[in-house]
């Protein structure tokens, strides 16, 4: 069936509502507006639920609320749901703690282009710089800029310059970047058609890793990576991360060493299962 044209953004979420709620603010601050939001929800609360029902009727664009069963750690899964339930022909994926500058989304859509998938930036914050955001300083992207970052306890880095270069001068740090654009989960973006073509993410994987191993997937499909780190940037609020254990790296490793030893495109554990 053919998709219409413009963005589903996919966000991940689990029993965060704060800040899934500073995430759609930053959405409703995008210049490009033919957008829907999907979320993937793997298994939080009724607080989730009635946040995203009480910004349905605060925000601009529609939202879908795909939710499952908390069954532990299930992303890969409800991703799959997600872009199931997708209605534009591209995608954006990125996280329920990632909150959007407000060019986010049109960087994406001027970059695209066939056979290709886009690579994007983040830039971490500590806790106490991730308290300090609310609505206004989302609303008047003062959060996106380095001196009240700084002044609100952010520390001052190399990373900073994600935020302060912009035209040309981003352009060529995209270029000359050693880091290998790669698929995550905070900031990357590709055809639907082609995320379907791989199957999506493999249900067995847990934390760690599984947003490359679908890239890999792509780049092993003939889809090409392009770097736009330095050019579309999202902020990334800091949280704890229980669900990160030694033996779930050690199991999305060794898939991924066999994605790249067979140079694997699909993948038998996705969208569509194995008979």
């Amino acid at each position: 069936m053919m998709k219409k044209k413009g963005i589903s953004v996919v966000i991940s979420t689990y029993n965060s509502e704060r800040y899934l709620e500073l995430v759609l603010w930053g959405f409703q601050s995008q210049i490009f507006k033919e957008f829907e939001i999907v979320i993937a929800d793997d298994g939080s609360g009724f607080q989730t639920k009635a946040c995203i029902d009480r910004m349905s009727s605060l925000v601009d664009f529609p939202i879908q609320h795909i939710w499952q069963e908390d069954e532990g750690f299930q992303k890969s899964r409800i991703l799959n749901k997600a872009l199931i339930a997708a209605k534009y022909e591209y995608v954006v994926m990125t996280d329920g703690d990632c909150i959007p500058r407000k060019d986010f989304l049109a960087v994406h859509d001027q970059y695209k282009q066939k056979g290709c998938f886009l690579s994007g930036g983040y830039v971490m914050l500590p806790m106490k710089t991730s308290k300090a955001i609310n609505e206004q300083t989302i609303q008047d992207q003062s959060c996106f800029d380095i001196k009240w970052l700084l002044e609100s306890g952010y520390p001052s880095s190399k990373k900073r310059f994600k935020l302060t270069l912009r035209g040309w001068k981003a352009r060529l740090m995209n270029k000359i970047t050693p880091t290998t654009p790669s698929w995550n989960g905070h900031n990357a973006s590709g055809w639907l058609s082609d995320l379907l073509e791989v199957n999506g993410f493999d249900e067995r994987m847990q934390y760690g890793g599984q947003d490359r191993e679908l890239g890999e997937r792509l780049v092993n499909a003939g889809i090409k990576p392009i770097q736009i780190r330095y050019s579309a940037i999202c902020v990334h609020l800091d949280h704890k991360r229980g669900y990160k254990t030694p033996e779930s790296i050690a199991k999305n490793k060794g898939i991924r060493a066999q994605t790249k030893k067979k140079r694997l495109t699909r993948t038998a554990y996705g969208i569509q299962k194995a008979s």
